[in-house]
C-alpha cells in the first residue's frame, strides 16, 4: 500500500515529465480534469497529535484487506501550470511520443 499523497505526488511528477518532454513538439494536448478512483484503507495514529492516513490498496491486495475498513473514493484534480512571476495559472499542454509499454 502507498499513501494517497504519494500517489498524487507521483502523478504530478509524471505529468511534469510529460510536459517537459513535449515542450518543443508541434502537436500538444491540453490536460483536462484528471479523475483518480482508488480503494483506500483508513488508519489513525495513536497519540496527542494523531493523524488520519489514507492508504491506497493495491489491486491484488483487496482480499488481504477484506476485514479492514476500506472506502472507495474518487478525486478530481485540475492541473494548472504556475508561473514563477505570480501571473495567473495556465492550462497544461503535453506532447510527446509513445513510451514502450504505454497504452
Amino acid at each position: 500500500m502507498i499513501e494517497l499523497s504519494d500517489m498524487i505526488r507521483e502523478l504530478r511528477q509524471q505529468l511534469t515529465s510529460a510536459l517537459t518532454d513535449g515542450a518543443d513538439e508541434v502537436v500538444r494536448f491540453e490536460v483536462g480534469p484528471v479523475e483518480i478512483e482508488a480503494t483506500v484503507a483508513v488508519s489513525r495514529e495513536a497519540g496527542a497529535d494523531s493523524k488520519v492516513r489514507l492508504w491506497v490498496v493495491d489491486a491484488g491486495a483487496n482480499g488481504k484487506y477484506a476485514h479492514a475498513q476500506t472506502q472507495r473514493i474518487t478525486v478530481t484534480l485540475s492541473p494548472k501550470a504556475m508561473a514563477g512571476d505570480g501571473s495567473a495559472p495556465q492550462s497544461v499542454l503535453i506532447a510527446g511520443g509513445e513510451v514502450d509499454g504505454e497504452r
